[in-house]
């Protein structure tokens, strides 16, 4: 056997590693998207990110391209997250339509952004807004609330905006940010996450246009790129997180609430861990 026969099966093997692991965290995601109504972008940019940097994909274009391909990733889960808890009557769809104009106009402005906004910088604040939303979610034992409901004109649509701005950069559906909004202005956990995944729809969509707009052209795409978003990733993982939402539906309304921000705030500390370690360069 010759040495170009010898690498050609190395290759061979490197792809169908790296296409297991994309199914693995393509289930893993499907899972938490209905589990948490976050979409699973939480968990698909950190390992996207990592698959980037094993394949050598340039430092300037990395995070861009986790983010952008994850908000496209996470377009069908949210759709079917969605529809999974709207069937149960658990969505505020009071909000959502409230929210129609403002959460896309935030995702459009952090699309813009996001052509100038540098690769560390986009980890920065994956980790930030992590990192805090984890310690709320493990520390507050007594469900702390700002107000006894969501507040109408200017604080709703503001909030919106800003849920729709950042979850565009850190390239997440939304639910750690709404989540959040919607619990501490009294709403219940469960409706929250089930809220979340309308948020995931209204944000992935137009987030996954305008990423493919801002990086439209740039230099050192990987191969099956359209603008920031790699179309490889996009087609191994999509099927796998339809098939695992449901499954994580049905341990969301079958698991307390306690347990549930536990276990969210967990997920989001470990996230906010390996971004800050990225930044050091470890």
């Amino acid at each position: 056997m010759d040495f170009a026969t010898i690498a050609g099966s190395f290759q061979i093997m490197d792809a169908v590693w790296l296409a297991l692991a994309l199914i693995g965290a393509g289930a893993i995601a499907g899972f938490l998207a209905g589990l948490f109504g976050i979409g699973g972008g939480a968990v698909l940019v950190p390992v996207l990110y990592q698959f980037l940097t094993i394949l050598q994909v340039d430092e300037s274009v990395r995070m861009h391209i986790s983010v952008a391909t994850s908000l496209a990733i996470i377009v069908p889960t949210s759709l079917r997250s969605f529809m999974a808890h709207k069937r149960r009557g658990a969505v505020d769809l009071d909000l959502l339509r409230s929210w129609l104009i403002p959460l896309p106009l935030g995702v459009v402005v952090a699309s813009l952004l996001a052509a100038y906004v540098s690769g560390a910088e986009l980890k920065g604040i994956f980790a930030v807004l992590a990192l805090v939303l984890g310690l709320r979610m493990l520390f507050d034992k007594r469900g702390a609330k700002i107000a006894d409901d969501i507040p109408g004109f200017p604080i709703r649509p503001v909030c919106g905006a800003l849920i729709g701005f950042f979850s565009t950069l850190m390239g997440i559906g939304g639910g750690v940010m709404n989540n959040t909004f919607m619990t501490l202005y009294g709403r219940p956990i469960h409706q929250a996450v089930a809220t979340s995944s309308g948020t995931g729809v209204l944000i992935s969509i137009p987030g996954t246009i305008g990423l493919i707009w801002a990086g439209w052209g740039s230099d050192y795409l990987p191969p099956f790129s359209l603008g920031f978003v790699n179309l490889l990733g996009v087609a191994l993982i999509i099927p796998v997180t339809i098939l695992m939402a449901p499954l994580g539906v049905r341990v969301a309304h079958a698991t307390s609430r306690r347990k549930m921000e536990l276990a969210f705030g967990a997920f989001l500390l470990v996230v906010s861990a390996r971004f800050f370690a990225s930044l050091a360069g470890f």
